[in-house]
């Protein structure tokens, strides 16, 4: 059974062993142990027993916009709603929080964030703005072809 947890300091050599894949491929943005450790609160972790096996974090853009971030589920364990949990969390952590408006992701699988009520946005009306910091820094900068969309929260 997978269980969610709040992230500490000590998860975080266990979470970029899990990325490193996937920001090689640039999947996922590389986030280096200092800034991971700045923000650390806002991840939360999948596990079953002592294994992680996926993570995510919500980042606050805005009284108005939070962004889901660095979505990920080991290999082993796709398939098994482990990121449905992950984000439904999030989403859950975002009200909590009183975050007015949307819950952002910039993704490359579209389909799995529509089927949870997402939808799909062009990357020039993204609400505030996607922070240049972390655009710079991709592997793909300029030519992005993630697909922005938007979770509209109730108010």
């Amino acid at each position: 059974m997978v269980k969610l947890v709040k992230a500490t300091l000590l998860d975080i050599p266990s979470m970029q062993g899990m990325v490193e894949q996937e920001v090689k491929d640039g999947i996922i943005l590389e986030r280096n142990e200092d800034e991971v450790s700045t923000n650390i609160r806002s991840y939360v972790l999948a596990k079953k027993g002592d294994e992680l096996v996926g993570y995510a974090a919500l980042h606050i853009h805005s009284p108005r916009l939070a962004e889901i971030r660095s979505l990920i589920v080991s290999e082993g364990h796709r398939g098994e709603k482990v990121g449905e949990k992950i984000v439904l969390f999030a989403l859950e952590e975002a009200r909590t929080l009183h975050v007015g408006e949307e819950v952002l992701v910039l993704t490359y699988l579209p389909e799995f964030f529509k089927k949870m009520n997402f939808i799909e946005i062009a990357k020039e009306t993204i609400p505030e703005h996607k922070i240049w910091t972390d655009c710079i820094k991709c592997i793909h900068f300029p030519i992005c072809n993630e697909i922005s969309l938007v979770y509209k929260l109730a108010n």
